[in-house]
Formats: C-alpha cells, structure tokens, sequence
C-alpha cells in the first residue's frame, strides 16, 4: 500500500489519561489520509496497554525516556508520508484540524522569492483546554535576544488578529505540520535538547535555508498546558535554560550575542530575585559549559529569520506572559 499523504506523530510519557480523548479527536478529522504512530517514553500508567487494543494506531515503545526531541525523531524516521505532523498527548484536535494544516501547506500567502523555498511548515492555533475562548499559541515569536514566546498569548480566540492566516516564524512542537522534503534538508528535533525549545530550533533552522511556516487559524487545537511536566517545576525550568544556551549558540549571529547575554542576565535576576526560582541558573550554567559543541559557522544562512521587535526588559514577563504585541505598540 501507498505511504499516506500525512503521518501524525504524538509522543507520550504517562499519557493514559489524554490519550483517548487524542486518538478519539482524530478519528472525527474531516480530513482522512493520515495515519497515527505514538511513540511512547517508557510509560508505567496503563498507557502500553491501552495503545496495544488500539488497531488503527501504529505504536514504538520506548523502554526508557527518551524525551520528546527524540522521541518525535523516531515517529518521522518511521513514516514514509511526505508530510509529518506532530501533536501533544493532552490535545483535543477539532474536525478541521489536519485539513486546514494541508490546505495551508498548499496555499502559499505568495510566491517564494530566490532565496526561499516556500511554506516548510503549518502552524495550529492552540488554545487552553480550560478557557477554549483564549489562545495559548498562534505560532512561535522570537526576538533578536533569542527570547521565544507564544504569540498572542492570552488573546480572544475570535480576535481579529488570532482569526488572519498570515507567516510566523515558526510552528509550536505541540500541534504542526512539517513537510518531510524541509527536514530533510535541515534535519530533524535536535535530541541534545531532550524537551523544551528544540521546536524553536528547527524553526530558527528551517528560517535560515529559506522555509517560511505559515499560521492557520481555523488548524484548532485545545491543549492541557504542561500536563507532563508542570509548569514552573525545577525539571522544566533547568532544561528551558540550558536549551536556550544552546539554541542561542547554534542559531543567533555572534554581533547579538551582547543583547542576547543582556537579556538573559535581567531574565535570570528576575526569576530569583523576584519569584525565588533559581534553577533557571542551574541550566544556564549547565548549557554554558558545553555550548561550545553547538557553535558553528552559518555557512548556509540564505534568509534572515522574522524577528519579533525588542522589548525593555521589564516588558519581557508582559509580553511572554498574555494579550502583548510587540509589533501592535512599536
């Protein structure tokens, strides 16, 4: 049988508790030629054995964690789909989900320059599972100081800006669409980064050889914000700041490495000084010390990536926080 048109990849680790409500959202897709592959971390909650009554659903056990980098390497490496999206265990995808995503992949907003290649990947408005009227994510934002957000976070989900497809620097890992022949070029999840910010990445990545990611609102999604690893736990926090070392290493040009080191200073002050958490710290120290494995030259730099305007750095909490738009007050 002919590979489908669309492989859907969901890691999972300790997953039993979202996972039937996940599958369940995609076999209600109005779009049909996909298949379904979860990867799962060496789940211990039931989760093995629910996916094993599960026919329709091609699964790769994991016998330790691999992390979420690695573990969606392992999905796309084992689909023969042209297109490969990815999506959270603790998602709720609506009807039109992956149809939007193909749509927009198809449907470029205008031709592609010379230097670049067209729509490389397709961006899901995300929204909270607990509030559906509030955008958790329209895409990814980033900054010259490699400062990573969820645009238009906190806004209304019927707003007019969250409602207008337009491109974004890059696709949230949570719930994307990535076209298999852009990955191919620029390679997959970074697995150094084991979770966190590997999909800011690959974006920053896929921006820099030419692929532009576009947004497609009516591509939603409802998600369980952090339901693996809770927000603001220490585990979260080392790794989000080891990894933003890293992606700042492999990515930023080195005339911004001063702004970058600016920024990230006051971000670390303000989290011990003005909330107590110190663990940002421990990442940073830890990603200091092996960020000289992830420099290196970008000899195959054609575009400059869509960087979001600087903000002081008493807006950055605003800003990452809900409802700031950077380029709306500029």
């Amino acid at each position: 049988m002919s590979a489908p048109l669309v492989s859907v990849v969901i890691p999972t680790a300790r997953g039993r508790r979202w996972l039937p409500d996940c599958i369940a959202a995609l076999r209600a897709q109005t779009f049909r030629d996909f298949e379904i592959i979860v990867v799962d971390n060496a789940s211990t909650d039931g989760s093995r054995e629910w996916l094993a009554e599960q026919s329709d659903v091609r699964v790769i056990r994991n016998e330790t964690n691999a992390g979420f980098a690695a573990a969606c390497n392992q999905g796309i490496r084992a689909s023969d789909a042209p297109f490969v999206a990815l999506l959270n265990d603790d998602t709720r995808a609506e009807p039109q989900w992956l149809e939007a995503l193909v749509e927009g992949m198809s449907s470029p907003p205008h031709p592609p320059s010379q230097q670049e290649k067209g729509v490389g990947s397709c961006a899901s408005l995300l929204l909270f599972a607990d509030r559906p009227g509030v955008v958790q994510g329209a895409g990814i934002a980033v900054d010259r100081a490699a400062i990573a957000w969820d645009r238009l976070r906190g806004y209304p989900a019927d707003s007019a800006v969250a409602s207008r497809a337009c491109e974004v620097f890059g696709a949230s890992g949570g719930a994307a669409l990535y076209r298999r022949a852009m990955l191919d070029e620029i390679g997959l999840f970074d697995e150094c980064f084991f979770a966190y910010l590997e999909d800011v990445d690959l974006a920053w990545r896929a921006q820099r050889a030419g692929w532009r990611c576009r947004y497609m609102p009516q591509a939603r999604v409802l998600h369980h914000t952090s339901a693996t690893s809770v927000e603001g736990s220490a585990f979260k926090n080392r790794l989000l700041g080891r990894n933003k070392v890293w992606l700042a290493a492999k990515n930023a040009r080195r005339r911004d490495w001063p702004i970058i080191a600016f920024y990230d200073l006051a971000a670390v002050l303000y989290a011990g000084l003005a909330r107590g958490e110190w663990s940002h710290l421990a990442g940073r120290w830890e990603g200091i010390r092996r960020a000289w494995q992830f420099t290196r030259p970008h000899a195959g730099t054609r575009c400059s990536p869509p960087f979001d305007p600087l903000v002081p750095p008493w807006r950055v909490p605003e800003r990452m926080a809900a409802g700031f738009d950077a380029a709306a007050t500029a």
